[in-house]
């Protein structure tokens, strides 16, 4: 027949793939939203921390049902959960943690294949400090020269520097409450590697 078309005509079960592939992406999808949105919401519950982090994060939840005589408990008092200091600033650090922290522990745990004590990988930094206590460095007086200098320490030696937890141990006990549960011979190392190199 002149000037007809022909028509292509596709295979019915090519069809059937696409609408198969379709449904197993959205399955998929759903399935890691909901794992993902699970292992956000278990990391959130303490006691599932300190059931792989065994010690001293055990005693620290032990610890925090009761009056505060660490970091880490006055923290609990104040609803402030492990995954909250463990997490940098924002929805793109928490989520960060909730991947490369709360994913790989979830399954570990399930799996019954985790270390016990589990090793904390992911070491806190001072941005995790900082993003609730920021105004640190602010009041400029002798009491607080400590935390107004350690950022020009840090500046001129960042390997070397304190770093907020080198002062401010949160799971050690015997520190002093009215200066955030410092203790004392910790806390005097940290203040003469400052003072040698200031000598310096």
């Amino acid at each position: 027949m002149a000037g007809s078309r022909r028509r292509s005509v596709k295979p019915k079960g090519l069809h059937r793939w696409w609408i198969v592939a379709a449904i197993l992406v959205a399955v998929g999808g759903a399935s890691m939203a909901t794992g993902l949105a699970y292992a956000a919401h278990i990391e959130n519950n303490d006691s599932f921390c300190a059931s792989c982090h065994t010690q001293p994060e055990s005693q620290f939840v032990q610890r925090s049902l009761a009056q505060p005589v660490d970091l880490a408990s006055a923290h609990a008092v104040k609803t402030v959960d492990c995954i909250q200091c463990h997490s940098r600033r924002g929805a793109i650090g928490r989520a960060s943690a909730v991947a490369a922290v709360a994913i790989p522990d979830l399954i570990a745990y399930r799996l019954g294949r985790y270390q016990s004590p589990a090793v904390v990988t992911t070491p806190i930094g001072d941005d995790h400090c900082l993003k609730c206590h920021g105004d640190i460095g602010n009041r400029q007086d002798f009491n607080n020269h400590f935390h107004v200098f350690l950022r020009t320490w840090q500046a001129s030696a960042p390997k070397d520097a304190a770093t907020c937890v080198d002062c401010h141990q949160s799971h050690v006990t015997g520190g002093l409450l009215d200066a955030a549960y410092l203790t004392e011979s910790t806390t005097v190392a940290v203040c003469q590697r400052c003072h040698a190199v200031l000598r310096g």
